[in-house]
């Protein structure tokens, strides 16, 4: 239910499991985490894409697993629900949105560093509707990428936010035309591939550390991020290429 492609430096992790809107079951748990191990030990491998088949992105867990007591399977140890919204990583991940992602659907993409969607994507957290709350994230990230209010709107109504409002809000980075979600992320992919990935890497961590750190933290994570970055072996090749005006030839090392 969990395909992986390796379009070159990028990993494309794609759910399939239209027929039951792509809810998160345990097997595609552990689909996702394993995409993301191999997208995290693989040298070759930059940066991720989570997009998925149909025109629902996910509707969150699926219910049925929720309501025979098996809920503990839509989760993994290291990645909390979906095997992402709480997975520790390197490596950046964009969401390709092509449809509804409502409730941990949402949370997934909330989990992702980026997200390109395209006009009939929207985005909700419908557990009220059920007597149930957002557990997997939702209520502390939403309000983080669209203002209080609205979150506060969308979280107590249970009614999603278009991709245009959330577009812009800056929740969404870039909107397509409906079924181009995914080539708008592999483009915006292709662009940040184009830079040194130790670099890209480094720093995704500490623009990650900003939501909630405070400054001198902050300070201290940028120092250690520009000495570890100053010493690879990249950094030789990208001042060489700068000097001898041609493209760089990234090792990721």
């Amino acid at each position: 239910m969990i395909e992986t492609e390796t379009r070159g430096n990028v990993l494309v992790i794609t759910i399939n499991r239209p027929e039951a809107k792509n809810a998160v079951n345990g097997v595609v748990a552990q689909g996702i985490e394993a995409a993301i191990d191999q997208l995290e030990e693989s040298d070759d491998l930059w940066i991720g894409v989570l997009a998925a088949t149909g025109d629902v992105f996910s509707a969150g867990a699926d219910l049925k697993e929720i309501n025979s007591g098996n809920a503990a399977a839509l989760m993994t140890q290291r990645g909390g629900f979906g095997g992402i919204v709480y997975r520790e990583r390197r490596k950046p991940i964009i969401a390709a949105v092509d449809g509804l992602a409502t409730a941990g659907g949402c949370e997934m993409v909330l989990a992702c560093d980026l997200v390109v969607a395209s006009s009939r994507a929207s985005f909700g957290l419908a557990e009220v509707k059920r007597n149930l709350v957002a557990g997997a994230g939702g209520l502390f990230r939403l309000p983080r990428v669209l203002p209080p209010n609205v979150a506060m709107e969308a979280v107590l109504t249970a009614t999603p936010v278009p991709a245009e409002r959330a577009y812009q809000f800056g929740m969404v980075n870039r909107l397509t035309e409906p079924g181009a979600a995914l080539e708008g992320a592999l483009e915006l992919a292709g662009e940040i591939t184009k830079n040194a990935p130790v670099a890209v890497w480094a720093s995704r961590g500490v623009v990650r550390a900003a939501i909630n750190t405070d400054e001198a933290e902050l300070k201290s994570l940028t120092d250690a991020a520009f000495g570890a970055v100053l010493s690879s072996e990249d950094t030789s090749e990208g001042l060489s290429a700068f000097i001898e005006k041609r493209t760089p030839n990234w090792k990721g090392r």
